[in-house]
């Protein structure tokens, strides 16, 4: 009778070691990923209190504490302040005073910089140790604008949680002129002459991103993509059905049945590439009065394997809004879908292949989903972020997401 009346533990809230090596064992991934997501699972059962606010001046304490450790010459931090936006992560803008990484500048210059750390448990759970490296080797090659990257605290050792810091970029996501009250990236509309300017200079830069070397940027936070085989792709849906089983709340059977689709579908990588992951409108900056692209940003889920991955997101419905004649459905704000993809051919120089568009559009999907329901509802149950009200928020959107997800399933079992 006693046993009864006991209070039943969740594992997923309180998890021990032996249930987090199951989910490491069931779901083999990468192992960057693999180190990321223990490190969660063994921090959330250290972590059993709310959210607490991070108050400013410890940021700037812990920030100080983590350059000191990056350079020898004299700096000091100015004019900080919180920056908003973003469901994942806290945001510091201020002034850096030094001479330079190098410490070759005799007199003090000053380099504007932003912090960005996760809260106690991030929506979404990143490597900054792969957004780092990938964005350095961007930026080293001069492949497309991204902000400098400068350090990273990828474990929390100076800093509260994990955090990267970047060099400020000038621009917006949205034009000022077109009022929106949407979430950005949302139906972002950009106006016919905007985009007119702006769509190639998207459709160029992806392409780039797409076609670059990997191998010879020789990263380390990866673990190697073989053209010719799926190893990569089960891998992926390996780390996104622990993160699943880690975080939700309850089963979701078309979860399960579409993971098992994913594997018994996944096709073999032909093109390795940089895939950024959250690739569309709202995730760049521009420049008001050159219209020109001066930073991609958001680079938390970046991984290495098929274009499609990217192309979907890109030209996924949820991103895009109709032109001015109500009919015409402009991709991410920008252009028609089959014009987008048909420059995109001409600028990379790679197939557009219609199959892989329609499975990676239901990894899309199955992903955004679980990211969502089980992520979102862990992180709010939790308390564990400072924008709990826009988590729960997006914990409800799972099931239009999911009911995208059945139909899209649904046609191609067809």
């Amino acid at each position: 009778m006693e046993d009864y009346l006991k209070p039943v533990v969740d594992p997923r809230q309180c998890p021990d070691e032996a249930f987090i090596e199951n989910l490491r064992q069931r779901f083999p991934t990468e192992a960057e990923v693999d180190a990321v997501l223990t490190r969660k699972m063994l921090n959330r059962a250290k972590r059993q209190e709310s959210y607490v606010p991070v108050q400013l001046d410890q940021l700037v304490e812990c920030t100080t504490r983590l350059i000191a450790t990056k350079i020898d010459s004299e700096f000091r931090l100015e004019k900080p302040r919180w920056l908003s936006g973003g469901a994942s992560m806290l945001q510091m803008a201020f002034e850096l005073h030094w001479h330079g990484s190098d410490g070759s500048q005799k007199e003090l210059v000053v380099t504007p910089m932003v912090l960005r750390m996760c809260p106690m448990e991030p929506v979404v759970e990143t490597s900054f140790l792969r957004e780092a490296e990938v964005v350095k080797a961007l930026d080293k090659l001069s492949i497309v604008p991204v902000p400098p990257c400068y350090w990273i605290d990828e474990e929390g050792e100076f800093l509260p949680y994990p955090a990267i810091i970047y060099g400020f970029v000038t621009g917006v996501a949205k034009p000022t002129a077109i009022p929106s009250k949407q979430v950005t990236g949302i139906g972002l509309n950009y106006g016919p002459e905007l985009r007119k300017k702006l769509a190639p200079q998207v459709i160029e830069q992806i392409a780039k991103i797409h076609t670059v070397d990997v191998a010879a940027m020789n990263l380390k936070g990866f673990d190697p993509v073989e053209v010719g085989s799926n190893e990569s792709v089960i891998k992926e849906i390996n780390w996104w059905q622990r993160v699943w089983e880690e975080d939700r709340g309850e089963e979701e059977p078309l979860m399960q049945i579409t993971a098992s689709w994913l594997k018994r579908n996944a096709p073999p990588v032909d093109h390795v590439s940089i895939v950024h992951n959250d690739m569309r409108s709202g995730n760049f900056l521009f420049d008001e009065t050159s219209e020109k692209i001066t930073a991609w940003l958001d680079w938390e889920l970046v991984s290495l394997g098929d274009r499609h991955q990217d192309l979907t997101w890109l030209t996924a419905y949820q991103f895009g809004h109709f032109a001015e004649d109500g009919k015409t459905f402009l991709a991410s704000g920008l252009m028609p879908t089959d014009e987008l993809l048909a420059a995109y051919e001409k600028a990379s120089g790679l197939p557009v292949d219609p199959e892989r568009m329609k499975y990676y559009n239901i990894f899309g999907l199955w992903r955004g989903a679980l990211i969502v329901m089980a992520t979102g509802y862990r992180v709010s149950k939790g308390g564990k972020s400072h924008q709990d009200v826009v988590v729960s928020w997006l914990s409800a959107v799972g099931y239009l997401i999911l009911d995208s997800l059945r139909a899209a399933l649904k046609e191609v079992m067809k």
